[in-house]
């Protein structure tokens, strides 16, 4: 799939939903509850369900990151399903040190 910045993803499996913040440099399929995401206007399928092992959750506001290609996304909206890319989950960004005001 093409992840170009500010496009939209769901989860197949629960409510999470996603917006791009940057774009992979290496072609990588991100996946949620550990199914492929969709775009947001597609219908979700019937027939899937979240897997066990996908699902610690996402929250809502957080920034996750696959060091590997770059991909950085923005959790608009959380849910129970993990976000993947091959199989392993995708870190959250911590926020940046402000600077000092000395």
């Amino acid at each position: 799939m093409e992840y170009t910045p500010g496009t939209r993803w769901k989860s197949a499996v629960c409510d999470t939903e996603v917006v791009i913040v940057s774009a992979p440099t290496l072609p990588v399929w991100l996946k949620c509850g550990g199914h492929d995401v969709i775009a947001l206007a597609e219908e979700k399928p019937s027939n899937v369900a979240l897997d066990p092992a996908s699902a610690d959750g996402s929250l809502i506001g957080k920034r996750y990151v696959h060091d590997a290609s770059g991909l950085e996304v923005l959790c608009t909206k959380g849910g129970q399903g993990t976000l993947s890319v091959d199989g392993k989950a995708l870190s959250l960004k911590g926020a940046k040190p402000l600077p000092s005001s000395d």
